[in-house]
């Protein structure tokens, strides 16, 4: 499921210009959004309908202040958690304006491994609070850490810059080119980027076209992937900017996410192509 945490390499740009807490104006996400996706995993010539994942908005009091909370659950089904349970949590609390995080928590169960963070962004001085462990199995913990560490203005929780990066606006930059982001993954911070690669009509497995922008991150090597540019993602090409289509490979065969069901989007999804009746 950390497929769909990386959808957040695949909404970002800029050639030699990194993306700064001050550029963003969030124009596409609003309170009472709500995505549905499903996911799919190839093994050899098999495809199998593995899990679920949904995205949702909703607003939020934080220290008195209007904000909004980001969510997203991803979750194996039952008849493919004997292969590899999954019971994925991400949390988010940003500004509505300026998607500025003040807070951020991950609950992950992945197979025997399990992962918690929390993370409090002390705007003042530009650090980050961070509490976390890591377990590689039910009884062997393999990292602790409760630190704070100075940070660049930018980084960010993965969760948070999905949705900064549905706010760039993809038609300053030429296809090929590279947009440098900082992100935060179990307390580390990796500088990576994303390779926009044009715009392209997409067909999703229930058949819906949607015109799109195309683009690849870099991964981070890990668990799950292997690192370089194994992944492609669409996301519509209007106001809303929703990823539709996400393929990546894995260390083990290949994973493909499906946009299946959504409301609340600003203007409904425009890029979807009507079929004819």
């Amino acid at each position: 499921m950390r497929l769909f945490v990386f959808i957040v390499t695949s909404l970002l740009f800029l050639t030699q210009v990194t993306l700064s807490q001050a550029q963003i104006e969030n124009k596409t996400t609003r309170s009472g959004e709500w995505a549905r996706y499903e996911v799919y995993y190839n093994w050899g010539f098999i495809w199998m309908n593995a899990a679920e994942v949904i995205f949702s908005t909703t607003d939020f009091q934080y220290n008195d202040a209007n904000a909004f909370r980001l969510r997203c659950v991803g979750r194996t089904y039952d008849s493919y958690d004997w292969f590899f349970c999954v019971r994925d949590t991400f949390e988010s609390i940003v500004d509505p304006i300026s998607l500025r995080p003040y807070k951020f928590k991950q609950r992950n169960y992945e197979g025997k491994r399990r992962t918690i963070n929390d993370y409090t962004y002390n705007i003042s001085d530009t650090t980050i609070s961070m509490k976390g462990e890591i377990w590689e199995d039910d009884d062997e913990r393999t990292a602790k850490y409760n630190l704070q560490r100075k940070s660049s203005p930018n980084a960010v929780d993965v969760l948070t810059m999905v949705y900064k990066a549905r706010n760039i606006d993809y038609s300053r930059y030429a296809v090929g080119e590279e947009i440098p982001i900082t992100m935060i993954i179990n307390a580390e911070s990796y500088d990576l980027y994303i390779r926009y690669l044009g715009k392209e009509r997409i067909k999703t497995k229930e058949g819906r076209i949607f015109d799109c922008i195309k683009i690849k991150p870099l991964l981070v090597d890990g668990t799950i992937f292997s690192g370089g540019e194994d992944m492609t993602v669409w996301v519509t090409n209007d106001k809303s900017r929703v990823p539709v289509v996400i393929e990546a490979k894995v260390i083990i065969g290949s994973v493909k996410a499906m946009f299946v069901s959504g409301k609340g989007f600003q203007d409904n999804l425009s890029a979807e192509i009507k079929r004819k009746e």
